[in-house]
């Protein structure tokens, strides 16, 4: 499987990078198998380091052999059990189970406002979930361990 990351400089080596920023799956390295949700990420980067770069690093993702070794988490769809492991990530809260690979829909600021809508109790549980079916979803693939990054081969960009 081709993966991609958006960035603002070549990312040949992934790493897992401990950030202040709460995300959608916790600290790690994101990828994406669409290319256009990595160009999005790419100038999301750049304009934050207030550079002019766009770097889009491709690679090959050995999703059938992680399957076999590691702890993975894949969510299809926002659901229910993707909203409340989202808002708990983006909160700091601990999760208790860790994962080696998580995949699931991307919470971007549309989606977001309708997860901290959910959260705050402004919006029920069937209502958030009715506002995210509408919502156009990209995937994110989270290597969280090291021992997951080795199904993660830098190709080129």
């Amino acid at each position: 499987m081709i993966i991609y990351h958006g960035s603002d400089l070549i990312v040949d080596k992934p790493e897992i990078l401990k950030s202040n920023r709460l995300l959608d799956f916790g600290m790690g390295f994101y990828t994406t198998s669409s290319k256009e949700q990595a160009s999005r990420w790419a100038e999301k980067v750049s304009a934050r380091n207030n550079t002019d770069k766009k770097i889009i690093s491709v690679y090959q993702f050995d999703f059938e052999n992680a399957k076999k070794e590691l702890k993975i988490i894949e969510f299809n769809s926002a659901d229910e059990k993707w909203l409340k492991f989202i808002t708990n990530n983006r909160n700091g809260k601990n999760i208790e189970e860790k994962y080696d690979i998580v995949l699931g829909p991307v919470a971007d600021d549309n989606v977001y406002l309708t997860a901290k809508l959910f959260e705050t109790g402004v919006l029920g549980i069937e209502e958030a979930l009715l506002r995210l079916k509408v919502a156009k979803l990209f995937d994110q693939i989270h290597f969280y361990t090291n021992k997951s990054l080795k199904f993660c081969i830098y190709d080129h960009y």
